[in-house]
C-alpha cells in the first residue's frame, strides 16, 4: 500500500463516523497531511452542517502550514452552493497545492467540476487512489444520483431448512429465528438507513414497533404497503416514535410494478437507502423486479416442520460469518 492509499483509507475509516446522519450528502472523510504527518481530521457532519473538508481545514491549528499541505479526500470536493459554500472554494482560499480524491463525484451538480475549478487554481490533482473502495463507500449515495432510486438492502432470517415463518402461529408477535446478536446487529443497522419497509401481512402478524431499541440511534421511516389500508391505527408501527408512510391503493397502482412505484416515491421524498424486512411476498416482489442491491440472509439453528417458504434470489455471496449458533451470509446484486 502506497503512502495516498494510506491516508484515503484512513479517510474511509473517519468518514464512517458520518453513517446514518449526513443523508441525502455523502459520508466523506478527510485528512490533512504535512511533512508525513497528519494535522487534521474530518467527516461530514449531520445534513446542513460542514462538510468533510470543512471540518478538516478547521481543525488544523496553524493553518500557515496549509500552503505546504495534501489534502486527502473520499469523493471529489464540491464546486456549487447548497447547504454550505462549495469545498472546492475554500481548498483554494487557504492555498492548499495538493488534492488527492479517492473517486469522482459523478452527481451532474458536480461531475469533475470540482476537480477543474481546482487545476485551474493551480492545485496538483490526483484521482483515482482506492477507487474502488470509495465507490462502495458511497453506494448509497451514487445509487440515488445515477438509478434515481435508494439504495435497497433486503434483510430476512430463514430455518436451517429454509422457511422465513411458520404457516400459522398463535399470538400476534415474531417468532424468533436467529439469536439475541444478530437481533441487536439488526437494530444497529436500522440505524443506518433512512428507511424500512415490510408488507400488510408482517404487519398483522407480528406487529412490529420496526425502530432501534437495542441500539443507539435515529429510528428510520416507517414504510409499509397496505393496498387497502386496513392495518388498525392501534398498531405499533403507527406509534409516534418514528414517521410512518402507507403505500395503498391512493397513492400508487397496483396492476403495474408495485417496487417501482416506490422507489420513485422514495426518491422524489429524497430517501436514499431502504432496508426491507418482509414479509417473504413483498422480498421476492423487489427480487423479481430487480430492485436491489445487497441481501443480508440469517440462517437460525431453528427448524420448522411447515411454513413460508424464504426468498430466493441469484446474487453473489461475499461474506459469510457465524453469530453465535446463526451465520450471516451477504450478497450483492451483480
Amino acid at each position: 500500500m502506497n503512502i495516498h492509499e494510506t491516508y484515503i483509507k484512513r479517510c474511509l475509516e473517519i468518514s464512517k463516523n458520518g453513517l446514518g446522519n449526513t443523508r441525502p450528502n455523502p459520508m466523506v472523510g478527510s485528512v490533512i497531511v504535512h511533512n508525513n504527518k497528519i494535522i487534521g481530521e474530518g467527516y461530514t457532519s449531520a445534513y446542513g452542517g460542514n462538510h468533510a473538508e470543512v471540518n478538516a481545514i478547521n481543525s488544523v491549528l496553524n493553518k500557515d502550514v496549509l500552503k505546504e499541505a495534501t489534502i486527502y479526500v473520499t469523493l471529489e470536493p464540491c464546486s456549487h452552493y447548497g447547504k454550505t459554500p462549495p469545498c472546492s472554494d475554500l481548498i483554494i482560499k487557504h492555498n492548499i497545492p495538493n488534492i488527492v480524491i479517492g473517486c469522482i463525484d459523478d452527481n451532474e451538480k458536480v461531475a469533475g467540476k470540482g476537480i477543474k475549478k481546482l487545476k485551474e487554481a493551480g492545485c496538483h490533482v490526483t484521482v483515482g487512489v482506492l477507487e474502488k473502495e470509495c465507490k462502495t463507500h458511497h453506494k448509497r449515495f451514487f445509487t440515488f444520483h445515477n438509478k434515481k432510486r435508494p439504495y435497497i438492502i433486503l434483510k430476512w432470517a430463514e430455518t436451517n431448512n429454509g422457511f422465513i415463518a411458520p404457516k400459522t402461529k398463535n399470538e400476534q408477535k415474531p417468532v424468533w429465528i436467529t439469536n439475541s446478536y444478530s437481533r441487536q446487529l439488526v437494530h444497529k443497522w436500522r440505524t443506518e438507513e433512512q428507511a424500512i419497509l415490510v408488507g400488510t401481512n408482517t404487519v398483522l402478524q407480528d406487529n412490529p414497533t420496526l425502530n432501534v431499541r437495542d441500539w443507539t440511534g435515529k429510528n428510520p421511516t416507517r414504510l409499509v404497503i397496505d393496498k387497502d389500508e386496513k392495518l388498525p391505527k392501534k398498531l405499533n408501527i403507527f406509534n409516534a416514535e418514528a414517521e410512518t408512510i402507507v403505500f395503498s391503493k391512493n397513492n400508487i397502482d397496483f396492476s403495474k410494478n408495485i417496487g417501482l412505484q416506490i422507489c420513485n416515491a422514495l426518491y422524489n421524498m429524497e430517501i436514499n437507502s431502504v432496508i426491507i424486512e418482509g414479509g417473504a411476498k413483498t422480498l421476492q416482489t423487489f427480487i423479481d423486479d430487480n430492485l436491489w442491491d445487497e441481501a443480508r440472509v440469517f440462517i437460525g439453528p431453528t427448524t420448522f416442520l411447515d411454513g413460508i417458504k424464504a426468498p430466493k434470489l441469484k446474487g453473489t455471496l461475499i461474506s459469510e460469518e457465524k453469530i453465535e449458533s446463526d451465520r450471516l451470509n451477504i450478497y450483492i446484486n451483480d
